[in-house]
């Protein structure tokens, strides 16, 4: 018997007890402990803690125990197997009844109750050849990006999220411009072939959440049967990696974060499904508004994460020094006036090389922050907000420090109004804690500041 032997038992087993296949990480675990490698050994090379290692292999030992009637550890886990190969043929059983289906199998369903697999459905297409699932990529919709920045450490903290801790939704918000697609794209690139689906889509394409799901169901299917099959029944039966941008679309402008246009009215319901239900696939949203579902979901532990993009910082000098600009001990004033925002950055620059022949000291000899073409970008944002977010914001823009919102006027709104939008406008990314020894406050970005006053006095 080889590792490739029992990685497969292993898999078909994982997905009768769960409803799920081997993640790579699991993967991982089998293969160093059938060649006797330290649980320290496998984190480095999946670039992980130990101590996710141990809880991966204890879960992976529970259920091989289970199945066996004995005690698995790592100690015994090769010696185990290596006899049952020998001595008893509940091992090939259990590889013949999951490959064909003969009978229902009870599997773990939504909110932890059972349910019961329909026979002769086959979890995954197989390929005759290595008898592993067969991947289907469909990224050919996400947009061109220019601009690609420094992200390795947000790029590791994602690969973590997914690989290592099988997160069943990631949300990445920001402003828009902050770089959400082309962090994105990086990361498909670095882990599609870790999934047997992969598919990229934009919520801008699509006039109903009916209309998305149909799309979904029919790239992951692959023409298999679909009749009375959900997009949950499909993310089970498959490792899929799903990326939806520009969330916010399913978002109505006017009103605080989280009220969907009609034709999406259930689109919280599903998000709720996807984080509660036991599956091995991920959705990836990309959004400019962090939807309140996630924050629910992150408070319950459901395999939710979310991950607000901020700016730059010094790694935005590379973006100006592509630009060709001048006076580079001004470049970090320059970059955290427009927050760092690669796309933002990337707009002034040009004004600077057209109106300034690229001298960022003469651009900053203004006592004005200039905005040019960002504010049609700015009124985007602007635009989609409650008139107790407008009201906050106006408030925070005329502050020469960082507020403390406990001292609102007293003629302002209600406190409870004042807090729902403050806090919806954290989930919106418009603005920012400020923290420092003596106070903490909320604040805005000088870009955002110059827009909210200038939009206030006009």
């Amino acid at each position: 018997m080889d590792v490739q032997t029992i990685l497969k038992w292993a898999d078909e087993l994982m997905f009768i007890k769960t409803g799920t296949h081997l993640n790579s990480l699991q993967q991982a675990v089998l293969t160093g402990v059938w060649h006797n490698q330290k649980y320290g050994e496998i984190a480095e090379r999946y670039h992980c803690s130990e101590a996710n290692v141990k809880r991966v292999a204890s879960n992976l030992w529970e259920t091989i125990s289970e199945e066996l009637g004995e005690k698995v550890n790592k100690s015994n886990f090769r010696a185990t197997m290596e006899r049952y190969n020998i001595s008893n043929s509940q091992v090939g059983n259990l590889v013949v009844q999951s490959q064909f289906f003969g009978s229902s199998i009870t599997v773990c369903g939504e909110n932890g109750h059972s349910q019961e697999t329909p026979k002769n459905r086959s979890p995954s297409p197989v390929n005759s050849d290595n008898n592993q699932p067969e991947k289907y990529h469909d990224i050919t919709e996400v947009s061109e990006c220019e601009i690609f920045c420094n992200r390795t450490q947000e790029l590791n903290i994602l690969k973590q999220w997914i690989l290592m801790e099988n997160s069943r939704i990631i949300t990445i918000f920001g402003l828009s411009g902050i770089g959400k697609t082309a962090l994105a794209t990086q990361l498909v690139e670095q882990i599609k072939d870790d999934f047997d689906r992969v598919i990229w889509r934009s919520h801008s394409q699509f006039s109903s959440l009916k209309s998305l799901k149909t799309n979904l169901i029919e790239f992951i299917s692959q023409q298999q049967e679909t009749q009375q099959l959900s997009v949950i029944d499909f993310l089970r039966s498959h490792r899929c990696l799903i990326i939806l941008d520009d969330f916010q679309e399913t978002l109505t402008s006017g009103e605080l974060v989280g009220s969907y246009f009609p034709e999406y009215k259930n689109y919280g319901k599903l998000l709720k499904q996807i984080g509660r239900s036991p599956h091995n696939s991920c959705l990836l949203l990309l959004s400019w508004e962090k939807p309140i579902e996630i924050a629910t979901l992150e408070a319950e532990n459901c395999h939710c994460r979310s991950l607000e993009l901020q700016g730059l910082g010094e790694s935005g000098e590379q973006l100006l020094k592509a630009r060709g600009l001048n006076d580079q001990d001004q470049w970090l004033e320059l970059i955290n006036l427009y927050g760092g925002n690669p796309s933002w950055l990337n707009i002034i620059a040009l004004t600077i090389l057209d109106l300034f022949n690229g001298n960022v000291a003469q651009f900053l000899s203004y006592s004005t922050l200039f905005l040019g073409d960002l504010e049609t970008i700015l009124q985007e944002h602007y635009q989609r907000l409650s008139e107790s977010e407008k009201l906050v914001m106006v408030w925070l823009a005329n502050q020469e420090t960082a507020a403390d919102i406990c001292s609102k006027p007293a003629e302002f709104l209600s406190d409870s109004e004042f807090l729902k939008a403050v806090q919806s406008l954290r989930k919106r990314g418009l603005i920012e804690k400020a923290i420092d020894k003596e106070a903490f406050g909320f604040t805005l970005q000088p870009v955002i500041k110059e827009y909210v006053k200038k939009r206030s006095q006009g």
